[in-house]
């Protein structure tokens, strides 16, 4: 008798557990620094917040930028496997396809943003506070911080859209082309703040927990009514 962990079905189930085990490790890193660690080193001493950042904060980054790579590579893998199972890009005009697009999307920018902003910036950081010369530090954390709020604000949304792909199906009746625009727009336009902001109105939504929390869940709820009102 095979095991059915070793046919096409296994494959994607062992890719999808893998896809869940090393996004958990990512997203619960993202939510320690945003929700715990910021406001602590906010409160604590320069002493205690120069040490955490010389030998805790490289500690966490190696599992958090680690956790965002597979969890990009399992979900690549596992969006391929599917697209072949179900014969091609048609699974994309379903209710599956409207719903994992965003939250793929989301998955993606978040995934750039740990590797290309967040930890490079970190890195300079992390150097200032083992006494070697980094100009403009403030700014350099600052830029990371509006990227890691952003990702907080995405994980919220994303989450949301990769549990509804398979679990809230929704009818669809008409082409997919401009609610995939509008996706795309829309998560282009928040990328760009975190990118180029500094302070401002902008920003105001992800600067306090309370106000990222509640600007990701305002955007899941948004783009679902969108969503249902354009498909």
């Amino acid at each position: 008798m095979e095991l059915a962990i070793f046919q096409l079905d296994g494959l994607m189930f062992l890719l999808r557990w893998g896809h869940f085990l090393f996004g958990v490790a990512w997203i619960g890193l993202l939510w320690y620094f945003n929700f715990v660690q910021g406001p602590f080193f906010a409160e604590t001493e320069a002493g205690v917040k120069t040490a955490a950042t010389q030998k805790l904060v490289p500690r966490a980054l190696w599992w958090f930028r680690w956790g965002a790579m597979f969890t990009f590579l399992t979900g690549l893998l596992l969006m391929s496997l599917k697209i072949h199972q179900a014969g091609g890009m048609g699974l994309f005009s379903t209710s599956w396809g409207a719903m994992i697009v965003p939250g793929v999307l989301m998955g993606l920018t978040m995934w750039y943003n740990v590797w290309f902003v967040i930890w490079p910036a970190q890195q300079k950081v992390i150097a200032a506070a083992n006494g070697e010369t980094v100009d403009n530090v403030p700014a350099i954390a600052r830029r990371a911080f509006l990227a890691s709020r952003t990702n907080t604000l995405f994980s919220i949304t994303m989450l949301f859209f990769m549990g509804a792909a398979s679990h809230l199906p929704i009818q669809v009746q008409n082409p997919m082309a401009t609610w995939f625009i509008l996706v795309t727009v829309l998560i282009g336009a928040i990328e760009a703040n975190a990118l180029t902001a500094n302070k401002g109105p902008t920003t105001e939504p992800i600067e306090t927990i309370k106000s990222v929390i509640t600007s990701g869940l305002v955007l899941a709820g948004v783009l679902y009514f969108i969503a249902e009102a354009l498909l």
